[in-house]
């Protein structure tokens, strides 16, 4: 097992319960685990997350994560 990070931004924090906005969360996960396995695991769905980032750098979904690692997901985001 391996333990990474997690902050959940914009939203996408609804989808773990009691989880705020950008608060980090400590999750043990198989080593190797792709982002996207990480997504199923959690119930969010992958078209919920438009970016994902590990230890500050923009990963796709296959990207997979090992011990350590700091992820932050963000959803698409609307404006004008």
């Amino acid at each position: 097992m391996a333990r990474i990070e997690l902050r959940l931004y914009a939203g996408l924090h609804q989808h773990i319960h009691e989880a705020e906005t950008g608060a980090i969360r400590v999750l043990a996960v198989n080593e190797g685990i792709t982002l996207a396995e990480l997504l199923d695991s959690l119930a969010i769905p992958r078209e919920a997350v438009a970016l994902s980032f590990v230890n500050g750098l923009a990963r796709p979904l296959d990207h997979a994560l090992r011990e350590g690692d700091r992820v932050g997901l963000f959803p698409p985001v609307g404006g004008g």
